[in-house]
């Protein structure tokens, strides 16, 4: 399959059911071309094509590859953890503890301490404790260093210029994925007519994927989507009261995120909201908080406050992604969405495990699987 793919070399996909594969999803046709094969109403395939927006280009300039997103959505479902995606890092968690893994929480890393070209240790700062002005550094030394932190961060803030396997001017010439407005919206009532998943289509839909994409700019009438989790999971909410989750796909980049900003597209969100619902919501919200670039910036050092990593583009797959490991320093690895084999949370997993295994084959590991 190719999403377990390394990623470190073209001879990885020497294999001809792999080949075979690759032509059968029509690798070297746009989405676009291939939905329009499919579906002769502008309305079904604008709404085939709205998931694309995630992955960092329009329709016409993605791989039909990436129909394997719609293919699993519809064919497999859309699930939910019960209490929430937090759950599933909560179980992860504690299958990791019981394995003998050590957490460390609160503390920022400062720097990847690299001789010679090994990674030797890293070095953090407890930010648990009270900012001192003498706060002491603390050293982790390291026979393998693997980061999940934002790779160009990584690179450009972590490591000294001699260890960076990709420059500034790489980096800027990377075409990424959206970001995105988040609303976390509480009510004091439940709301009759919402489903779990809802997509807001009552704009066109073209000027927003343009605003994204083809001229970069806050759109003036997005698409949106809410996820009412309470409708499925009792726990999301007190009782006759709703768990509210609003997104709207953003150009990453943008200048003049603002919380006078966010009040404008929230208020707009509200309006169209009611009005396609049938109920007013404005006077029962109890909890509102927004979240955008600063935030993805301030909280997860991402590039440009992107929310979804490196568009998804022909020549941003497999082998053309940053690699998995680094090409200046022998023992660092990264893994999440910048690398193979892409955004989303099932990929970055994936991501975790095909690291582990480019792990164990090159300081020759053995896997315990007792």
């Amino acid at each position: 399959m190719l999403v377990i793919k390394p990623g470190q070399s073209i001879t990885e996909f020497f294999d001809m059911d792999l080949v075979k594969g690759v032509f059968k999803l029509d690798v070297f046709t746009s989405i676009k071309k291939h939905f329009g094969k499919h579906f002769k109403n502008s309305r079904l395939r604008e709404l085939m094509e709205f998931p694309v927006l995630f992955l960092g280009a329009l329709a016409k300039d993605t791989p039909a590859l990436y129909s394997l997103m719609n293919y699993a959505d519809i064919k497999g479902g859309t699930w939910y953890p019960e209490g929430g995606m937090y759950s599933i890092v909560e179980g992860m968690y504690k299958l990791a503890t019981e394995l003998g893994v050590k957490f460390l929480f609160n503390h920022d890393v400062q720097e990847i301490v690299v001789e010679h070209g090994i990674a030797k240790s890293i070095t953090a700062i407890n930010t648990g404790q009270p900012a001192t002005g003498n706060q002491k550094l603390l050293a982790v030394s390291a026979d393998v260093i693997i980061s999940n932190a934002d790779y160009h961060f990584t690179e450009t803030k972590l490591l000294h210029s001699e260890y960076r396997s990709y420059s500034e001017k790489y980096w800027d010439s990377r075409v990424m994925a959206p970001g995105c407005l988040l609303y976390y919206v509480g009510l004091s009532k439940k709301i009759k007519n919402l489903q779990h998943h809802t997509l807001f289509f009552d704009v066109p839909f073209a000027p927003h994927a343009r605003d994204i994409y083809t001229t970069p700019q806050w759109p003036d009438e997005p698409l949106f989507y809410v996820s009412a989790t309470s409708v499925t999971d009792t726990t999301q909410a007190p009782e006759g009261c709703e768990n509210l989750f609003f997104l709207i796909p953003v150009a990453a980049g943008l200048k003049g995120d603002d919380e006078a900003l966010r009040k404008k597209y929230f208020d707009q969100m509200v309006k169209r909201f009611e009005a396609r619902v049938g109920e007013q919501i404005s006077d029962n919200i109890v909890y509102y908080k927004s979240y955008a670039h600063r935030d993805f910036i301030s909280d997860y050092n991402a590039y440009k406050g992107n929310a979804y990593g490196l568009a998804n583009t022909l020549l941003q797959t497999a082998v053309l992604k940053p690699s998995c490991r680094s090409k200046k320093v022998k023992n660092l690895f990264f893994t999440g969405q910048l690398t193979v084999p892409g955004p989303g949370v099932p990929p970055s997993l994936i991501s975790g495990e095909v690291v582990a295994g480019q792990v164990e084959k090159h300081f020759r590991i053995v896997r315990n699987e007792t």
